[in-house]
């Protein structure tokens, strides 16, 4: 058998937060993809990596959304709950999620056109080259991030999203006075995140005391109620990038 050739150029050179699998859609989220993905998706060049953003792609929130507005931008958005409710909540404000899973974004899609939402985009990229290629440095007045994978295995943890350099690029995001805000179902990781904010050059806490008090802009999901129901402490952070 030939050797396996190895070409370090296609390949990241750090890891990611996620595992891409190619789950199957449903019948209705394909009609819904084939149909209105490109009212909603985003027209991104890609690198080498499938949903990797290429060095010379830039965006313009102001172009993507025909107005200006305050853009917040949801990292890893699942099935949509909480963004399409904030979308709807909050028809003054533009949304942006990132979410690398095409059957999450057909679903948000679903619903996004039962809504009529004209204020929600989507992008299926690397959440991270999204904030620092993508859009314009300072473009962005809140970054979300509920419910990352927790990567608890400690040889994993050099997956998880939040780290320093994530705290780097987000603030590079964030408007003078913008807000990342967290939350987790997982101890270690609530630590782990509050540790790396609270060390992050530019950041300063946006709450008093241990957490932040829950955030009432993030709706209450299944998934949220699971993990209470097996006991498990829900934790908000609140960062404020500083002027």
């Amino acid at each position: 058998m030939p050797h396996k050739s190895f070409d370090p150029s296609t390949f990241r050179d750090k890891p990611v937060s996620f595992v891409r699998r190619s789950g199957r859609m449903t019948p209705s989220q394909e009609r819904a993809w084939e149909q209105h993905h490109t009212e909603y998706v985003l027209d991104i060049p890609h690198g080498r990596a499938a949903t990797s953003v290429a060095d010379d792609a830039t965006g313009d929130p102001e172009r993507i959304f025909g107005r200006r507005a305050p853009l917040v931008v949801e990292v890893g958005t699942g099935q949509g709950h909480a963004i399409l409710h904030a979308a709807e909540a909050h028809p003054e404000t533009n949304f942006l999620g990132v979410e690398v899973f095409r059957a999450g974004l057909a679903r948000t899609i679903i619903r996004a056109e039962l809504a009529g939402l004209e204020n929600l985009r989507l992008a299926e990229v690397n959440a991270p080259e999204l904030l620092e290629k993508f859009l314009p440095a300072g473009s962005v007045d809140e970054v979300w991030v509920f419910f990352p994978d927790p990567w608890a295995k400690a040889r994993h943890h050099k997956r998880r999203l939040v780290s320093a350099d994530f705290a780097r690029i987000a603030r590079l995001s964030l408007r003078p006075g913008g807000v990342l805000r967290l939350a987790t179902d997982w101890e270690d990781y609530a630590e782990w995140m509050r540790e790396v904010l609270d060390a992050a050059p530019g950041f300063e806490r946006d709450f008093a005391g241990d957490w932040a008090e829950r955030f009432e802009g993030r709706v209450l999901t299944a998934f949220e109620k699971k993990g209470a129901e097996k006991g498990r402490a829900i934790r908000d952070l609140a960062y404020r990038r500083a002027s």
